[in-house]
């Protein structure tokens, strides 16, 4: 059984942090996906009956959405609040001088450090009122990488990432194994980076400003634009106000409705590739809230957990699930990795597939001139772009 989340609870020689209040939830009826909720306590559970049938339903939760609802995973609502409390303090006391000292270069393929409300490139861009600070691994190794009024908190923060990695992300990494019938570990061992609190990952503090009225008709209520994420799981908390949508397998996007204290979790673009199209890397997006949220700032705290950088990801082959079902050629980043592959061409190593998504990451604030090239697959309109020689479709 594991350990429940044990955070450091001294806070008295710490400045006092505002409670962080959850917005009021939608009042309207919206359109919601029906994701699974997986318990993840009962990965430990004594019966082998229930193991099995948690087995079963990850197993369709991933194969159909992509996406799923983690409770009981070992961090108290309390604790949970009092992670946003500190993400809202740092969005609301970084300084100016540590805005421009710590600014990211994405760019350069990482999105380490301090993003303005400008745009998803280095140089200031149009207006799109997401600010973010990125922890990677570097900014946990020195307090010069983070912004002052964090440092007194940086232990806790710490703390809380680690447990995401090592224990949440760990549990999960071993129901997927199990899914595809592997070691218990087996994805821990074999795909997952062990480097530091965040491995090769990062943990992401984000704050949506809401949409001023000259801006709101810029990207037609996008805030981002559909995307799969390339690393091996996403840990989303979940959040009142309403704005992440997935695209469905009957190309419909749907909202992920608020459940207090979940993780809403995705699949990312490696363990699609290392399940052969069994696990679905799900497009998804950011959008406006509905009406009811419309004034509302939504606070975003996520752990994007990454693999090993320098594997070139190919199947599972010896796993028994593939070598009795075979793998889903249909499946997006394993299509196009296969197609790559049998050209005789190199697939990109995880890191260069990491670092070239968020170096040409596609945003609503992008220039005209960054517009890509329209496709139709199945009379559905897709942009297509090529990075390293795979091509990646999105809807557009």
């Amino acid at each position: 059984m594991a350990a429940p989340f044990n955070p450091p609870t001294d806070y008295s020689n710490k400045p006092e942090v505002p409670q962080w209040i959850p917005p009021a939830a939608p009042t309207e009826d919206l359109d919601y996906a029906k994701l699974h909720t997986i318990d993840l306590a009962l990965v430990d559970s004594p019966d082998p009956a229930v193991v099995q049938q948690l087995v079963a339903t990850t197993k369709e939760a991933i194969r159909d959405d992509g996406f799923l609802y983690l409770v009981n995973y070992g961090v108290s609502l309390d604790q949970l609040h009092r992670q946003f409390s500190i993400a809202q303090y740092l969005h609301k006391n970084i300084s100016e001088e540590d805005k421009d000292r710590l600014h990211w270069d994405p760019q350069s393929g990482i999105y380490a450090g301090y993003k303005p409300p400008f745009g998803w490139r280095t140089i200031k861009g149009k207006p799109d009122g997401i600010c973010q600070f990125n922890f990677y691994d570097e900014e946990f190794q020195s307090l010069d990488k983070v912004p002052t009024c964090v440092h007194p908190f940086m232990d806790e923060v710490t703390a809380f990432t680690e447990y995401l990695t090592r224990s949440v992300n760990r549990r999960l990494l071993r129901l997927l194994s199990m899914v595809l019938e592997m070691p218990d570990d087996y994805l821990w061992d074999n795909v997952e980076s062990h480097s530091g609190p965040v491995n090769e990952g990062y943990l992401r503090y984000a704050l949506f400003y809401p949409f001023k009225t000259q801006d709101s008709g810029m990207s037609k209520g996008l805030r981002m634009f559909g995307h799969t994420d390339f690393g091996t799981t996403t840990l989303l908390f979940s959040v009142p106000v309403t704005c992440l949508q997935i695209w469905g397998r009957d190309q419909v996007w749907r909202y992920v409705k608020y459940s207090p204290g979940a993780l809403v979790v995705n699949i990312g673009d490696t363990l699609e590739l290392v399940s052969g199209g069994h696990f679905r890397a799900t497009r998804h997006r950011v959008h406006s809230p509905p009406e009811s949220q419309s004034t509302f700032e939504r606070l975003s705290i996520v752990c994007f957990n990454g693999s090993k950088g320098d594997l070139r990801m190919e199947p599972a082959w010896e796993s028994p699930l593939l070598k009795r079902e075979g793998c889903f050629e249909s499946q997006g980043a394993y299509k196009e990795f296969t197609a790559l592959r049998a050209t005789g061409v190199p697939v990109p190593t995880n890191k260069e597939w990491r670092e070239i998504s968020i170096a040409k990451t596609r945003h609503p604030t992008d220039n005209p001139e960054l517009s890509l090239k329209e496709v139709y697959v199945e009379g559905v309109k897709m942009l297509e772009v090529v990075h390293l020689g795979v091509r990646v479709l999105q809807p557009a």
